[in-house]
């Protein structure tokens, strides 16, 4: 039987490898190995950290809406307490991008939640 040697597979493999691989620091961008190594460990940090990446801005939206209720002299829980008996479905982004951009908007929100 002929021998198949990998010639052309192993080299679009390490070029494939070496391009992902292409920014990393030391041997990790230029040896294969490392490389591979690298992307490995890159992969899973990616992987766990878009997850991460949603609690993060759900806890920022939440810093924002207590800073605003603050302002207009009530607390974050009372705010969303109120909202919900109040029946104002209104999720936390929208009301963070309201106290940042729109504050008098949020200011009639606020006002309709303490009657």
């Amino acid at each position: 039987m002929t021998r198949v040697k990998k010639a052309v597979n192993a080299l679009k493999r390490r070029r494939s490898i070496l391009l992902r691989a292409k920014g990393f620091r030391h041997g990790r961008g230029t040896k294969e190995r490392q490389a591979k190594d690298a992307l490995m460990h890159a992969g899973k940090h990616a992987f766990a950290h878009r997850r991460d990446k949603k609690g993060d801005a759900r806890r920022l939206w939440n810093v924002k809406i207590s800073y605003g209720a603050k302002e207009l002299g009530t607390s974050y829980s009372k705010l969303m307490g109120g909202l919900k008996k109040a029946g104002i479905a209104i999720d936390r982004k929208i009301l963070a991008t309201m106290v940042e951009h729109n504050p008098e908007t949020f200011k009639k929100i606020v006002a309709q939640v303490n009657k």
